[in-house]
């Protein structure tokens, strides 16, 4: 995951309105966007988006 939270962070902010996709839809727009060089585990993927969200500004209030 060290490299993919960056990766989630950079997504996130080049392209916000990806920003409610869930770790399934992530996972072949991160290969297809060449951030990732294969297919990543949703798993690690889940655990990434759960980190960049809870630091990314407003996040709390866009969800409320």
């Amino acid at each position: 995951m060290s490299s993919l939270l960056p990766a989630v962070r950079e997504l996130y902010s080049r392209r916000p309105e990806v920003f409610y996709l869930q770790p399934w839809e992530l996972q072949s727009l991160l290969w297809s966007l060449g951030y990732t060089e294969d297919l990543v585990d949703e798993g690690e993927i889940s655990a990434a988006v759960e980190v960049a969200r809870e630091d990314w500004p407003g996040f709390a209030w866009a969800a409320a």
